[in-house]
C-alpha cells in the first residue's frame, strides 16, 4: 500500500498525542497507530491497518518513528 498524498506525523505533544497532516491538512491528534490508520481511511485510503502505518515508507515521521509516543 502506498499513498500519493503527503502524510506527516509530528513529534509527540506533552500528552503523547501526535499531530497528523494528510495532503497539508490537519486531520487530528493521534495517540496510537490505530488513530493514524483511521485518519488515513477517512482521507480516502482504503483498508489501512496499524501494521501498514508502522511500516509505511511514504509516511514522514518527525520527532521519532511509529514507536515514539512520549516527548
Amino acid at each position: 500500500m502506498a499513498s500519493d498524498l503527503p502524510v506527516v506525523i509530528y513529534p509527540p505533544a506533552e500528552d503523547g498525542g501526535r499531530r497528523v497532516r494528510v495532503d497539508g491538512a490537519f486531520v487530528g491528534m493521534a495517540y496510537t497507530l490505530l488513530d493514524i490508520a483511521e485518519f488515513l481511511r477517512r482521507a480516502g485510503l482504503e483498508d489501512v491497518e496499524a501494521s501498514d502505518v508502522e511500516g509505511a515508507s511514504w509516511i514522514e515521521w518527525h520527532g521519532g518513528g511509529p514507536d515514539v509516543w512520549t516527548s
